[in-house]
């Protein structure tokens, strides 16, 4: 629809979200604009995208729960990312989980949190840039916790396959040697890395299913 037709349909203040954002974008493409609005347009869009989808773990809450578990309580932490493109802007959401397996033989407790951010990936094949702030992510969750996980056997799980007819394995040295640095933990990658490639995986889908039945 036109800029000038769309501007009479409907009065500003009486737009949602999603018609503000339309007309934003309509706005920032026509060429009424000179390049600085443009710019301060797209910034607001960008900020915009990166607020719908961003939920951070309680740390506290996270740290209670597993101190009231027993010493057998195995802990896992991974993490997944996935690159899509909004409102003309490249974003990768990344999903870190916390899976807290009671006694290591009952339940699982999954604790879980997703951030959007920009994506400046030129190969979408070997997305380098992607992966290594994936695994930078993972290892800052596992030093928030670090407290608590001492005696106890914890894993770090890397959404990183090391065969080379797969693009992540373009990192697989650079990942695997930050986590061992950072966290003095050897980390495990796919196909063993279960709470990366499935619970991270998955808690994305759960967590968008409920924000839209909201």
């Amino acid at each position: 629809m036109p800029l000038r037709l769309y501007y009479h349909t409907l009065d500003i203040k009486e737009m949602n979200g999603n018609e503000l954002i339309k007309f934003l974008k309509l706005l920032r493409d026509s060429a009424c604009l000179d390049r600085y609005w443009r710019n301060r347009i797209n910034d607001i869009l960008i900020r915009w995208a990166e607020q719908q989808m961003t939920n951070q773990i309680d740390i506290e809450e996270v740290k209670n729960f597993i101190e009231s578990q027993g010493l057998d309580t195995k802990i896992y932490i991974g993490g997944d990312s996935e690159r899509f493109n909004l409102h003309d802007n490249w974003y990768a959401d990344y999903t870190l989980v916390v899976v807290v397996h009671i006694d290591g033989k009952h339940g699982c407790k999954v604790f879980g949190e997703i951030q959007r951010e920009r994506d400046y990936d030129q190969k979408k094949n070997k997305p380098r840039m992607r992966l290594m702030t994936e695994v930078m992510k993972i290892a800052e969750l596992y030093l928030k916790l670090g407290d608590v996980l001492e005696d106890r056997e914890v894993q770090v799980h890397l959404d990183i396959n090391p065969d080379e007819m797969y693009g992540s394995s373009c990192v697989i040295n650079e990942a695997v040697g930050y986590i061992k640095g950072m966290c003095n933990v050897t980390p495990l990658c796919k196909p063993q890395a279960f709470a990366a490639s499935y619970a991270a995986d998955r808690l994305k889908h759960i967590m968008n299913y409920e924000k839209a039945a909201a």
